[in-house]
């Protein structure tokens, strides 16, 4: 049997021992499907559309929270449309990690980084020889293209304040496998304030700027804060960030969904593989002036609406080209709601963590599991819904199935394809047993219902001595109640099961 202790610390790295490691390929190997598709020998492949919302939680849009306090038509659409997953979940429960998840299909915590959040300027967490959804896409002949947040590291010429910003950056979207780039390198709340078109800045980054707060009696909590002009000359705190003279916090999704549009104009004619980030409802909460009020939820809630809006323009544009019924949609987020889900359900009876325990940067299933909906009309029965386990790591593998590729040997080794769940045949039998997630330094290892938590003993300092959870989701979806000490047979099953997952994988 493995021993509860089977984390170690190794310089500065944290490493999961063999135990779950090697079980999650082993799931994978054996479950995914490898391009075993049915669609291969059509004369086009379907477009491929990712979008990814920044910090919405499961409970904010009316199709997983029929009580929501704003309204999301276009997000409700995919649902009506397509297929619902309610047990979805992002690789972590903060950005960076889970990005890196999301396009590599594979597990953060593999990483040096780990759980953590890059800034703007950084090496780039995705190695080169890494198969991501650009590379494994634009291998089967597809154009490739990222809109919105990256935050995943690029490398800007220079240090900060003495950039030299007639150089390329490197180590960003373009040598990840995308053709085409049009974005932020990080979030906006830190990083680097300027519109990034490919690898070259449109306007140098010249000025300053930091949070500000709007006028008193117009804040609705503490984290309403904005990035907005006036900028300064130089910089007046060591926090302050770079932002260019012509950069409006205000227009980022539109920007962001407008060159996305035009893209998706200029390739209607050849299969696409589309990465829209947005940056709501992130912070800085910076809603356009026309979504303002518009909502009974305050700033929040218009910034949703606003988001929601944004959706629906990228879906139009699919309509209007007459290109949904061969595009597979995908709308996810990057992690649960930001703190200020607290303010939302004190101020207006809101739940932006769909009622689950906790939000942002936690181990709890209010920090990962996230909306999760997918439609593609030629394929996917519309109203469908699973409760199936699902990862978004899983598109990696899903996608190969997709387009009828091969994901080279050693890539992708977390990633389960769910190419089962988008067809009206039958449901077949769950394709995923483990799930691993990280947040606040502690690991959450999901098998079935249960749900293990538990602290690396040499990984943190902050995280010695955090009792083990074990809760059963089925029950206790909710996770406020410990179960540990009454199964201790569940905690034996799930370590002997990773055991022989182990001795499997040796020995194939």
């Amino acid at each position: 049997m493995l021993k509860p202790d089977f984390f170690h610390w190794s310089g500065g790295r944290c490493l999961l021992l063999m135990a779950f490691a090697a079980a999650g390929s082993a799931v994978s190997c054996a479950t995914g499907s490898r391009g075993v598709a049915s669609h291969g020998d059509r004369s086009r492949r379907p477009n491929i559309l990712v979008i990814y919302t920044d910090d919405q939680g499961y409970g904010d849009c009316g199709a997983l929270n029929p009580e929501a306090k704003f309204e999301t038509p276009n997000i409700d659409r995919l649902a009506r449309e397509g297929l619902t997953l309610t047990d979805g979940h992002s690789a972590g429960s903060v950005c960076t990690p889970s990005r890196y998840g999301l396009l590599t299909g594979r597990y953060p915590w593999r990483t040096p980084l780990g759980g953590g959040v890059l800034g703007a300027d950084a090496p780039c967490m995705i190695e080169s020889s890494q198969t991501t959804l650009a590379t494994l896409t634009r291998s089967q002949g597809y154009a490739t293209a990222i809109f919105g947040k990256w935050h995943l590291g690029m490398e800007i010429e220079g240090t900060k304040g003495k950039r030299d910003w007639s150089a390329p950056v490197l180590d960003g979207p373009l040598q990840k496998g995308f053709d085409t780039f049009y974005g932020l390198p990080a979030s906006m709340n830190y990083g680097v304030l300027t519109w990034f078109d490919g690898d070259r800045a449109t306007e140098p980054a010249s000025l300053w700027t930091r949070k500000k707060w709007p006028d008193a009696e117009i804040v609705t909590t503490p984290l309403d804060y904005r990035m907005a002009p006036p900028f300064d000359d130089e910089p007046i705190a060591k926090s302050d960030i770079e932002v260019a003279p012509g950069f409006e916090d205000v227009d980022a999704l539109r920007i962001t969904v407008e060159h996305a549009v035009e893209y998706i104009e200029d390739n209607a004619d050849r299969p696409f593989f589309v990465y829209v980030a947005l940056t709501s409802p992130h912070l800085p909460h910076c809603t356009a002036p026309e979504f303002r009020g518009r909502s009974t939820m305050g700033n929040y809630g218009d910034f949703m609406l606003e988001t929601d809006h944004r959706v629906g323009e990228i879906l139009a544009t699919l309509d209007r080209l007459d290109l949904a019924r061969d595009t597979l949609v995908v709308l996810t987020s990057d992690n649960g709601p930001e703190n200020n889900y607290k303010d939302w359900q004190r101020l207006y009876g809101h739940a932006s963590n769909g009622g689950f325990r906790g939000g942002k940067r936690d181990v709890y299933e209010g920090g990962h599991r996230v909306p999760f909906f997918v439609r593609w009309p030629r394929m996917i029965e519309a109203n469908r819904v699973s409760d199936d386990l699902v990862g978004q790591v899983d598109l990696l593998a899903t996608i190969a199935d997709v387009v009828g590729a091969n994901l080279p040997e050693g890539q992708g080794e977390d990633s389960v394809s769910f190419m089962h769940l988008l067809s009206d045949a039958p449901p077949a039998p769950a394709a995923r047993e483990w799930l691993v997630n990280f947040g606040r330094n502690r690991y959450a290892v999901r098998y079935g219902r249960w749900k293990l938590i538990f602290a690396p003993n040499k990984a943190n300092k902050r995280a010695l001595g955090a009792p083990r959870e074990l809760y059963d989701l089925e029950l206790d979806p909710s996770e406020s109640v410990n179960v540990l000490d009454e199964h201790p047979s569940v905690v034996e099953e799930i370590q002997r099961h990773a055991s022989e997952s182990t001795a499997a994988l040796v020995s194939s």
